[in-house]
């Protein structure tokens, strides 16, 4: 019985860190933290591959505003003032998109233009400098833009299947 308890923990300090632990404290004297038993996912078939975030927006820009079609519209045949026309209903139905399912929000209440200073140890994911960047910081500059933040990512849910996880807009037939 005991030979079965030790192949057992033996493979558990192989694979399970939070248990490798626990044996370690409890070779050393000491009196370890309680592991927890995990859950035993049963076996099954492997989880479907879904289709990109990237495409699922993508259809839902195209289905809620045609944006795909403006953009890939030739505009040769057309004045200045019908695509100007044509982008602002675009534009605005886009902007509502973003704002449902984003919650867009400026990174900074400042106005653009406005004298600003970078820190040292600033975030380069929410600071880009641009110009005549040398030296060390604090750098002290002019903000060009003022930066978007998404307070929320509520995608829609995709339930195709796997033909058409990459189709940003079906083909429509109309029936005589």
């Amino acid at each position: 019985m005991r030979i079965l308890m030790a192949f057992r923990v033996f493979f558990r300090v192989l694979f399970d860190p939070e248990f490798d632990s626990c044996v370690r404290s409890l070779v050393a004297g000491e009196r370890p933290a309680p592991v927890l038993e995990k859950p035993r996912v049963p076996a099954g078939p492997p989880a479907k591959k879904g289709r990109s975030d990237a495409i699922t927006l993508l259809a839902t820009l195209q289905r809620e505003t045609r944006l795909v079609d403006m953009v890939k519209e030739p505009l040769g045949n057309y004045s200045d003032a019908q695509v100007g026309a044509a982008a602002r209903d675009v534009l605005r139905d886009c902007g509502q998109v973003l704002d449902r399912l984003f919650a867009l929000t400026p990174l900074v209440e400042q106005e653009e233009g406005t004298k600003v200073e970078v820190p040292e140890g600033y975030d380069a994911g929410r600071i880009r400098l641009t110009g005549n960047v040398g030296g060390v910081p604090p750098f002290r500059g002019r903000l060009v833009h003022h930066g978007w933040v998404a307070t929320k990512c509520e995608l829609p849910t995709w339930t195709g299947g796997e033909q058409s996880k990459m189709v940003v807009a079906p083909q429509e037939v109309e029936v005589a």
